[in-house]
C-alpha cells in the first residue's frame, strides 16, 4: 500500500504533467492560429468571415466528442484517453500545416477539434482523482494556469519569433504537433490513485453512456451551466481570434497586436490561482463566477470603443479573470448536485457541448459585423456574455467545498 508521503508526491507529479499537457498539447497550438491568421490570409487569401469559420470550426466535433470522451473516461479511466489523445492531437495539429486553400485549412482545424476538449476534461477529471475539497479549487486553478500559459506562448512568441525562425507557419504546426506526440510518453508512466485504480478495477458505474446521460439530463444546474459556457465560451473565442486583426487594421504593429493578445493571457495566468484559491476560502463558486463574468462583460465591451493606451486597459479587465472563472467553473460542474465522481466526464462533457456551440457560432457571426463597424463585433460578444450572466444568475449554487482537504 502506497504511503501518505508518497500519494502526496504523486499527486502533485500529476497535477504538473496535467497542466503542462494544457499549456504544450491544447492552449499554445490553439491560440498560435490566432496570431498567425494575419500571415496565413495573406497565403492563403482568406476573407475576415473565412478567417472566423477556421477559427470557430474546430469546435464543431468537439460537441460529440466531448460527450464520448466523457462517458469513455467514466467507465475506463483518463489516462488510456489521454495518451491516444497527445498522439492524435499532434498528427492533427501537424495536419494544419500541410494546408493550401481554405478548404483544406478548415478540415485540418475540423479534424483538430475532435481532440483537444478531450484531453482539457480528462486532465481536470484526472486531478479530481487525486484532489478533494479545499484542494480540488487549487488543482483546478493549476490546470487553467497551464491553459493561461500556453495561450500566453502561443500569443507572444508564434508569430514573433517561431515563425521567422522555423520558416513559417507551416513549420510552426509541425513544431506544436511533434511536441504534443511527445507528452504521450509521461502519461505512460502513470498511475491511478489507489482508490481509483480499484474503482476502474470494479467500477462501480456500469451504466452505458445512454443511460449517463439520461441521469445528467434531468439535472436543472447542468442545462443552466451549459447557457452560461456558450456566453461565456463564444465571448472569449470571438475575441481573441478577431483582437490580433482588429489591431492590425487599426494601424498597430505586429508585436504591439500580439502583444495585446499575450497581455490578456499573461493577466489571466496572473490571476488563475488566486481567483480559485479565493472561491475555496469564501465557500462559494457562484459569487466568483458572477463577479468574473461582469469583467469580461464590460472588458468586451470596451474594446468596441477603445483607443490607444484603454485598449490594454480594456484588455486587462476582462483577460485577468478568463482562466480563473474557467477553473472555478469547471469545479462548480464537478459539484453539483447529482453529478459526483462517477458522472464527472459525462456532465462535463454535456456542459462543454454548450461551449462548442458558442465558439462555433460566435466567430464568424462577430466578424462577418466588422463591415458595419470595427468594433461593432466586441459589442455583439459583450451581449452574448451577458446571455451567458444570465444562465449562470439563475443557477444554484453547488454545494460548498469541504471544509478540510481529504489526503488520502
Amino acid at each position: 500500500m502506497e504511503n501518505e508521503s508518497s500519494q502526496t508526491n504523486t499527486r502533485w507529479a500529476v497535477l504538473a504533467l496535467a497542466a503542462l499537457t494544457n499549456t504544450i498539447v491544447v492552449a499554445a497550438p490553439g491560440m498560435s492560429m490566432s496570431v498567425l491568421f494575419n500571415e496565413i490570409s495573406t497565403e492563403l487569401s482568406l476573407n475576415l468571415v473565412q478567417v472566423g469559420l477556421i477559427w470557430g470550426i474546430s469546435s464543431l466535433p468537439g460537441i460529440v466528442t466531448v460527450l464520448a470522451g466523457g462517458a469513455i473516461a467514466d467507465r475506463f479511466g483518463p489516462k488510456r484517453v489521454l495518451i491516444l489523445a497527445c498522439l492524435v492531437s499532434g498528427l492533427t495539429v501537424a495536419f494544419r500545416g500541410m494546408s493550401n486553400d481554405f478548404g483544406t485549412l478548415l478540415s485540418a482545424m475540423f479534424i483538430s477539434g475532435f481532440v483537444a476538449p478531450v484531453i482539457t476534461m480528462n486532465t481536470f477529471k484526472t486531478c479530481g482523482m487525486w484532489f478533494s475539497g479545499r484542494q480540488m479549487g487549487l488543482a483546478s486553478g493549476v490546470l487553467s494556469m497551464g491553459m493561461a500559459l500556453g495561450f500566453m506562448l502561443g500569443s507572444l512568441f508564434s508569430a514573433t519569433f517561431l515563425s521567422p525562425w522555423l520558416g513559417g507557419w507551416r513549420n510552426v504546426m509541425f513544431f506544436y504537433g511533434a511536441l504534443s506526440v511527445m507528452f504521450a510518453i509521461p502519461w505512460i508512466f502513470t498511475r491511478a490513485r489507489p482508490a481509483f485504480a480499484q474503482m476502474l478495477a470494479n467500477p462501480i458505474n456500469t451504466s452505458s453512456m445512454r443511460q449517463n446521460l439520461a441521469h445528467v439530463a434531468r439535472i436543472r444546474n447542468i442545462w443552466l451551466l451549459g447557457l452560461t459556457i456558450l456566453g461565456v465560451g463564444g465571448c472569449v473565442q470571438g475575441t481573441l481570434g478577431y483582437l490580433p486583426l482588429y489591431l492590425l487594421r487599426q494601424g498597430w504593429p505586429q508585436t504591439s497586436a500580439d502583444g495585446a493578445l499575450a497581455t490578456f493571457h499573461t493577466v489571466s495566468l496572473i490571476f488563475c490561482v488566486p481567483i480559485a484559491l479565493w472561491s475555496d476560502k469564501i465557500g462559494s463558486r457562484k459569487k466568483i463566477l458572477v463577479a468574473a463574468a461582469l469583467m469580461i462583460i464590460f472588458g468586451v465591451g470596451l474594446l468596441s470603443v477603445a483607443r490607444g493606451s484603454l485598449v490594454w486597459v480594456a484588455v486587462c479587465l476582462a483577460g485577468m479573470v478568463r482562466d480563473g472563472f474557467m477553473a472555478v467553473f469547471m469545479t462548480s460542474i464537478l459539484e453539483s448536485p447529482g453529478v459526483g465522481p462517477e458522472y464527472a466526464g459525462t456532465a462535463t462533457g454535456m456542459v462543454m457541448v454548450f461551449s462548442g456551440i458558442g465558439n462555433i457560432l460566435a466567430p464568424p457571426i462577430g466578424n462577418s459585423l466588422e463591415v458595419i463597424s470595427p468594433g461593432l463585433p466586441f459589442l455583439f460578444w459583450a451581449g452574448l456574455m451577458l446571455l451567458g450572466f444570465t444562465g449562470l444568475y439563475l443557477a444554484k449554487e453547488s454545494r460548498q467545498p469541504a471544509a478540510a482537504a481529504v489526503n488520502t
